[in-house]
């Protein structure tokens, strides 16, 4: 029998895919601005590599860049007659006295895949050491739930299914550094307490 879906729930729906279209979006620019400005090149790209980091690998898991600019994200949206609303839901851009900015200015950008690939927030790591925060994530939202997610997931789950192992790591270079050494089964709890609904994810593959 076809499960008839409310009006609540495909409101739902719809309001979570703007989010996923939204955080698409935003991935797109930091990943062109990662490689195709000098910006990016020469302060994101440069400490990628000093990192270790193939291109390879750059490419695989999607890293970006967020430019050092008060709202390089909103004058792209703006250009590209994108609303900024779901951009604000996301928390990619917020608002203060003087106006919007953009909350990942000057980051390399780590996008968080959903167990099927798409973004449900980022992880940005500030190349500034003056930066009150190293790290900064997306905050909270219909579709980012920090304890019910992994970072690497989508890239660790056959690998997970085919050794009957994980290993979960601390953060997101830590996952990278792994997969690029060939150690595909890993993930990691990015900065949360290991929570029960990230050992039922694991659990799929693996007891």
């Amino acid at each position: 029998i076809e499960k008839i879906e409310t009006d609540e729930q495909i409101k739902e729906k719809h309001q979570k895919e703007a989010l996923y279209l939204a955080n698409q979006f935003a991935n797109d620019f930091f990943k062109y601005s990662l490689k195709e400005t000098d910006e990016g090149k020469s302060i994101g790209l440069s400490y990628l590599k000093i990192r270790g980091y193939h291109l390879k690998t750059i490419d695989a898991f999607e890293i970006g860049y967020s430019p050092n600019n008060y709202n390089a994200l909103e004058l792209k949206a703006n250009e590209s007659n994108y609303s900024l609303d779901p951009l604000k839901k996301c928390g990619l851009i917020k608002e203060n006295e003087k106006g919007n900015y953009d909350f990942f200015r000057g980051r390399v950008i780590f996008p968080i895949h959903s167990f099927s690939g798409r973004i449900l927030g980022f992880g940005g790591r500030a190349l500034n050491p003056n930066a009150k925060a190293k790290y900064q994530n997306s905050p909270e939202s219909l579709i980012y739930n920090k304890s019910k997610i992994l970072y690497g997931i989508f890239f660790a789950k056959n690998a997970i299914s085919k050794n009957d192992n994980c290993f979960i790591v601390e953060g997101y270079t830590d996952v990278i550094s792994l997969y690029q050494k060939g150690i595909e089964n890993v993930v990691s709890a990015s900065g949360t307490a290991l929570s029960i609904d990230q050992i039922k994810l694991i659990s799929r593959f693996t007891n």
